[in-house]
């Protein structure tokens, strides 16, 4: 990064530094970390060791502003930060929020809570019915430029001052005000009725008497909702019942935490044994939950069942719970509703709506002062040459309404005007199709954005992943090639049923008493390319399942009616990337058909059915980045340990190559996600010993995850590389030239998702976000402040590198140096947040807009996206698989990515302009009447008396400047996206 941002101690001489260290301190008081730390800040410029400012430069802006306490402060603006800061006290004491507890939930008995609970309804309107009007009155008026119109306009109900007709003041302030409470009503209306959409979903809640159907808002805390596959989760929920034999379902939660990973739910075993979904009423049972928390991976709470002897006990864990927002991915679902609408774990993490004022609107806010200035100075300037004779305050004050023209109040009218024409053109661009226009008072913000924060899932890809290549270290195949691989893999099974498998039950009986140790002979490709194909088809979490063509039950029948055929079957996987290595393996001959807890079955070309007992699962983790699985062939008996994983994790557990970083390092060129395949052959003696070592390893009480791991390790040694694999998530359309433009504009893009660190950089290089020639900082973990120092000064060191950090690690540096970290941040051509909760994308985008005072965009699709597109100057949302609430909440809606590139560069560029332009024929309009008025004034003995009557002025106003007016709203720009230096300074 630049040198002109060091990270260096700053004398201890210093008096300002002490302070400024001392202060540091005290904010950060609870810390234990050595107090050197406090005498080394991150200083922020190299000039500041030369004088005795040092400090104060280094200081957030935040901070200095505190200073400029005073008169100047106060009128320029400081009147309206007091006056917001009273009414936000006086309306958070009017809502005092309910502090949420903890509860005991009966299953099927709403009525036995003992508390009210908040209704289950989705809302994203602004305002009611009661604060609509105060609301836009308060919007309106808290800018200088309305206030000074209403000042004006109440001060002809004064005879002295009165100059013309009350109408001429009162008429074109009554009409801003309407157009702008008729423009909000209407964005209001479609907020609710969108919302309405989305609470008058239909869901079946079991009763007494049977299934009934409710309304997504209707729905109580203790009722038991039926949710079918593919259908939205309508409120927190503990999983009680599934129609899935095992008693598990997987669930998709892009809505809630952006990952694509479906993630696999138990259901409450005492309830899931039950022989008919009617005993849910027949026994006596309630659950214990937690107070609502914002945290969305963690949960605590018991589940009993008082009619029986003695009573059952079961603990719940996130394991068991149905989060709002997640949509189901296997099977129909029963739960008990234990959180509704606010005290959801989507919406504790959703931002609330704020109305958003564009750049323009403020600068001609900061204008408007000015010109009263001018204004007031012209009044003083007659009432002086006039010998201050007479009452000469009421003609100052006469003088200054004479001259009011020099602000017009019709400027405000052709804005909006000017602003509901953009949105029209918008929303009728066919080279948009199906861009929505929800907030029509920011059209210009498109064209002045500098920070362009991304989602990735859905967003920049299309959340499918394409299996690409396969390397075997001599020998690569990509999609041109795989029917090599299929003809080797029949080849391979057409020689017999134990033959692949390396010799049969002679052979098996060696291997348990004595394991290869690695093959003395160098393989085929043949045999290579067979063990590669198992081990992909053999080593991962997917589970096939046939669709049931009969009605939704939990009968045999059903089950009886399943087709079994190849066309019936999909995959339900954590992961995307296994769905696509199953997929792939099914296309080469070696189809997973079945898998339960403690078996798969693999079907051949030839149609042989291999089985394979499941001995032991180690699942992935972030962080070990590998998945294991040990598996014994029924029909040989060999006992396999197979292992994928990243190929930093998996590098110094494979056996010695040359070929592997090498590889590896040009498929993530490429865009690919690598995974490292291997494999280990183990003996009876040798799977018993490390199942004895493991199972102790499980029921130990201390400490039982670092065993855990230390056994498994221990396996993990000198493993046979079978492959390493290349996995595409294909990008949305036109997804690198859209980039491509954006940047060339000007425009800093950062890519904030949940999804994990090493998919996360794959898709930014796969994107061009980060481009093949630069440099990418991985930012280490850190938990301390003095991890986090030192990491910052490592990374000052760097030039012209994309950065990519991790939540956590993102939470201690802003804890610590959030101005240091976000000045050296903004400086990356690219940036990449992974692992990021809502709420930390929401603060991403407040923290550039405090520290930098530029104006920000956000997109995304999901609904964990809602919280950054609401904190942004402007929010995009698009549709697309993971539903609408993105669309719904933000102020655009496109139906694909490659679609802002126009919206910005073209309708953005165009408004912006088009506002501008207007902005100053009507202010350059009306100080050619005020000089007129002052000259007519001067030539009349400077006499306080209209030149222009109302009706004049009236009708002039709105109807002899329409054409020009007009010409400049309608003014056509270019129509296809260009390419200026800078979005604030569009060519």
């Amino acid at each position: 990064m630049a040198d002109s941002i060091p990270l260096n101690p700053v004398r201890k001489s210093s008096r300002r530094t002490a302070n400024y260290s001392s202060a540091r301190l005290s904010r950060f008081s609870l810390e234990d970390e050595p107090s050197n730390l406090d005498e080394m800040p991150l200083m922020m410029s190299e000039e500041g060791f030369e004088n005795d400012e040092s400090d104060y430069q280094t200081l957030p802006r935040a901070r200095r502003g505190q200073r400029r306490l005073g008169l100047g402060w106060f009128l320029l603006g400081g009147w309206e930060v007091l006056c917001t800061s009273c009414c936000h006290c006086l309306a958070h004491v009017c809502r005092r929020k309910k502090e949420m507890k903890a509860r005991t939930v009966w299953l099927g008995r709403p009525e036995k809570c003992e508390e009210k609970f908040p209704k289950n309804g989705i809302k994203n309107q602004k305002y009611n019915v009661l604060t609509f009007v105060p609301g836009v009155l308060y919007q309106q008026f808290k800018f200088f430029l309305n206030l000074y119109f209403l000042v004006v306009s109440c001060s002809q109900f004064i005879p002295a001052l009165k100059i013309g007709y009350l109408y001429t003041y009162w008429a074109p302030l009554g009409f801003v005000l309407a157009v702008t409470m008729v423009r909000e009503a209407v964005d209001e209306v479609r907020r609710h009725q969108r919302d309405k959409e989305m609470n008058s979903q239909l869901y079946s809640k079991l009763t007494v008497r049977g299934k009934v159907q409710v309304k997504s808002s209707d729905i109580q805390v203790g009722d038991l909702i039926i949710v079918e596959k593919n259908q939205r989760i309508p409120a927190d929920m503990i999983f009680l019942r599934t129609s899935e034999k095992t008693g598990a379902c997987f669930i998709r939660t892009e809505q809630l935490d952006g990952e694509t990973d479906w993630k696999l739910k138990v259901a409450v075993s005492c309830t899931q044994c039950l022989a008919a979904v009617g005993d849910l009423f027949s026994i006596s049972a309630f659950v214990y939950a937690q107070k609502p928390q914002l945290d969305i991976h963690s949960f605590e709470g018991n589940f009993t069942r008082e009619d029986v002897e003695p009573q059952i006990h079961e603990s719940l864990s996130i394991d068991n719970t149905l989060w709002a927002s997640a949509v189901v991915a296997s099977g129909t679902v029963i739960g008990v509703v234990i959180y509704t609408g606010k005290e959801t774990r989507s919406v504790l993490n959703t931002s609330h709506a704020k109305n958003k004022v564009g750049l323009l609107d403020l600068e001609l806010n900061r204008l408007t002062k000015a010109l009263f200035l001018a204004q007031l100075v012209l009044s003083v300037v007659m009432v002086a040459l006039q010998g201050f004779v007479g009452p000469w305050f009421r003609n100052l004050f006469r003088f200054v309404v004479l001259f009011s023209y020099i602000i017009p109040i019709s400027l405000r009218v052709n804005l909006d005007m000017g602003k509901s024409a953009y949105g029209w053109m918008i929303t009728r661009d066919e080279n948009i199709p199906g861009t929505v226009v929800r907030t029509s008072t920011i059209p210009e913000e498109l064209g002045r954005l500098v920070y362009l924060l991304t989602d990735k899932t859905g967003t920049l890809t299309q959340n499918e992943m394409v299996f690409k290549r396969l390397h075997l270290g001599t020998v690569a195949y990509g999609n041109d090639t795989m029917d090599e691989i299929q003809s080797h893999i029949v080849q391979s099974y057409a020689q017999g049923p134990t033959q692949p498998s390396g010799g049969g039950t002679g052979n098996a009986a060696v291997a348990r008493s004595n394991p290869p140790q690695g093959p003395k002979v160098r393989k085929s490709v043949s045999s290579r390319i067979h063990e590669a194909v198992k081990a992909v088809a053999l080593c991962h979490n997917v589970t096939p399942v046939y669709e049931s063509h009969a009605a939704a039950g939990e009968t045999e029948s059903a089950e009886a009616d399943q087709d079994f055929s190849d066309d019936n079957r999909t995959y339900q996987a954590s992961s995307p990337d296994e769905v696509a290595l199953v997929r792939w393996t099914e296309s080469v001959g070696l189809t997973l058909v079945n898998r339960d807890l403690t078996s798969l079955q693999l079907r051949t070309p030839s149609g042989q059915i291999l089985s394979f007992l499941i001995l032991q699962v180690f699942p992935f983790t972030s962080e070990s980045k590998r998945m294991g699985i040990i598996v014994r062939d029924e029909a040989t008996g060999e006992i396999t340990f197979y292992m994928k994983g990243a190929d930093v994790a998996m590098a110094t557990i494979v056996q010695y190559n040359d070929w592997l970083e090498e590889e590896c390092g040009n498929m993530a060129r490429e865009g690919l996600r690598t995974l490292v395949v291997a494999k280990k052959c183990l003996s009876e003696e040798q799977y018993q010993d490390f199942e004895s070592r493991y199972s102790q390893a499980k029921l130990s009480l201390l400490d039982r995850t670092l065993k855990v791991a230390a056994v498994v390790e221990s396996l993990e040694r000198e493993m046979e590389l079978l492959c390493l694999t290349g996995v595409e998530d294909q990008l949305q359309a036109d997804v690198r030239p859209t980039l491509e433009l954006l940047r060339n504009a000007g425009i800093k893009i950062w890519m904030l998702t949940g999804d994990k660190m090493e998919t996360a950089t794959c898709i930014a290089k796969s994107s061009h976000l980060v481009s093949r020639t630069q440099d990418v900082h991985v930012f280490k973990p850190v938990c301390s402040r003095g991890e986090a120092h030192l990491e910052l000064n490592a990374f000052r060191r760097k030039h012209d590198c994309a950065l990519v950090v991790s939540g956590d690690s993102l939470e201690v540096c802003l804890r610590y140096y959030e101005h240091e970290f976000v000045e050296l941040a903004c400086q990356c051509p690219a940036v990449v947040c992974c692992r990021c909760s809502p709420t930390q994308k929401a603060q991403i985008v407040r923290l550039l807009q405090q520290h930098t005072a530029n104006r920000t965009c956000a997109i995304g699709d999901g609904g964990n996206d809602v919280s950054m597109i609401q904190a942004a100057d402007c929010g995009i949302g698009i549709e697309g698989k993971e539903g609408k609430q993105a669309s719904l909440a933000a102020d655009f809606s496109v139906s694909q990515f490659r679609h802002i590139g126009r919206l910005l560069m073209v309708h953005g560029r165009n408004s912006y302009k088009r506002s501008a332009a207007l902005g100053q024929f009507v202010m350059h309009r009306g100080m050619i009447i005020s000089t007129m008025q002052a000259v007519f004034s001067s030539v009349f003995f400077f006499a306080s008396v209209p030149l222009y009557q109302g009706f004049l002025i009236v009708g002039y106003a709105p109807h002899c400047d329409q054409i020009p007016r007009s010409n400049r709203t309608s003014r056509t720009g270019p129509t296809e996206p260009v390419k200026p230096t800078h979005p604030n300074y569009p060519g």
